[in-house]
């Protein structure tokens, strides 16, 4: 990873990584440790979340693009409604994993997680917008303002994902630790990022369905849609498939690390490769190692840790291109066609937390249906088959429709 120069820092970059990890925190862990808490926590079935998760996003459905043209609207106003969506945020976070349900855990589950979402959803909207106007300030750079933004939330994810498990062996209540951890984190964000809210973003009259008139980016949406879904899918079933097949539960904090941790230091590479050659180029050719790294997991089997993290890693690297050029080049294409940047990443926002709802709603309840039991040893040899396809499967097949897609996108 190269070192970020003391005149980068001094643009905001540094607290647009900060902020990146914060929102990254709040979002893609908690698909993976809110149903396997609760499961085993409170008993409540696979199936069960997998349709509250389904609910929310439907919810989403119709909130992000609202959200989106509210922030437009906001002027200077916003600051405060970003402060105190950052306080909702963290008090959400706490009363997920920190306090007892005050209601059935479905519904606590249900309540926590519209806290949760909706203010991810809204920070999320306003933080990639200000991106946007970031890059304008840096010679319309936004490759350099992905790379930065990314690396942070790619950190983000990585620090979240294995915090609760490095804390298992610790402590008894390492989702609460997790929690403190993160309200303390999202305070800090929300404090270096302070003043870059006060830029104000630039706003057009365009409305949210010029998003979905423009040829490449309803294109550049589709790709990001089913690229992220294999992403999506390894989320919701990592932590099963690292308990059930590899059976090797004691070092999923280390395999998470080493996946994250993969992506957030490929990132800047992938940004500079970019720079240097064709951005459609770059993404093909990372999306290939991606197709390929999951091929192999079919082959795996109990205590084959080594083979596994081999694995993590190269596809932790193959992702690190996805979060950062399709972002950048969403946003190019947004800079170009003068679309209001807020209402567009209002659809962005959705269709990537799209990619992970309709992961859980499909493949957790086909879990269930084959048998397979949260946290058991005692797993038929038709659930680990079943869990096993869900894993490495499904997101090789998705990966390569996307791939497909990304050729004719005439970038």
């Amino acid at each position: 990873m190269s070192i970020p120069k003391t005149n980068e820092l001094n643009k905001g970059l540094f607290p647009f990584s900060v902020f990146a990890a914060v929102l990254a925190s709040a979002g893609l862990p908690i698909y993976m440790f809110g149903p396997k808490f609760f499961a085993e926590s409170y008993g409540v079935s696979l199936t069960a979340l997998a349709t509250v998760l389904f609910i929310l996003r439907l919810i989403d459905c119709i909130q992000d693009p609202f959200l989106g043209t509210l922030s437009s609207k906001l002027g200077n106003k916003r600051p405060r409604y970003i402060m105190f969506s950052v306080m909702i945020l963290g008090i959400s976070m706490v009363l997920m994993f920190a306090v007892s349900p005050r209601v059935s855990p479905l519904l606590w589950f249900f309540f926590t997680s519209i806290g949760l979402f909706t203010t991810y959803s809204f920070l999320s909207i306003n933080f990639y917008a200000q991106g946007v106007q970031k890059a304008k300030s840096i010679n319309g750079n936004h490759k350099k303002v992905a790379a930065w933004r990314e690396t942070g939330g790619l950190l983000g994810v990585c620090l979240a994902a294995s915090t609760p498990t490095l804390l298992m062996g610790q402590t008894t209540h390492p989702y609460m630790i997790f929690s403190f951890i993160f309200v303390f984190v999202a305070i800090l964000g929300w404090y270096l990022m302070r003043n870059e809210w006060t830029e104000k973003i630039e706003s057009s009259r365009s409305p949210t369905q010029r998003v979905f008139k423009d040829p490449i980016l309803k294109s550049l949406i589709i790709v990001s849609f089913l690229g992220a879904a294999p992403l999506a899918v390894t989320s919701s079933l990592f932590l099963f498939f690292v308990d059930s097949v590899l059976i090797a539960t004691e070092y999923t904090g280390v395999l998470l690390v080493i996946f994250f941790l993969s992506a957030a230091v490929a990132s800047p590479f992938w940004a500079i490769l970019a720079r240097r050659y064709n951005e459609k180029l770059i993404l093909f050719i990372a999306m290939i190692i991606s197709i390929l790294s999951f091929c192999f997991v079919l082959f795996l089997g109990e205590r084959d840790v080594i083979e596994f993290s081999i694995i993590c890693m190269i596809s932790g690297i193959s992702v690190g291109a996805d979060f950062t050029l399709l972002p950048a080049l969403f946003a190019q294409r947004v800079e170009k066609i003068s679309t209001q940047a807020t209402q567009a990443f209002g659809v962005w926002s959705f269709v990537t937390k799209a990619s992970l709802a309709l992961a859980a709603i499909i493949l957790l309840p086909i879990l269930d249906y084959s048998g397979y039991q949260v946290g058991s040893k005692e797993n038929s040899v038709e659930a680990i088959q079943t869990l096993t396809i869900l894993y490495a499967l499904v997101p090789s097949v998705l990966k390569s429709i996307s791939l497909i897609l990304l050729i004719r996108i005439p970038l």
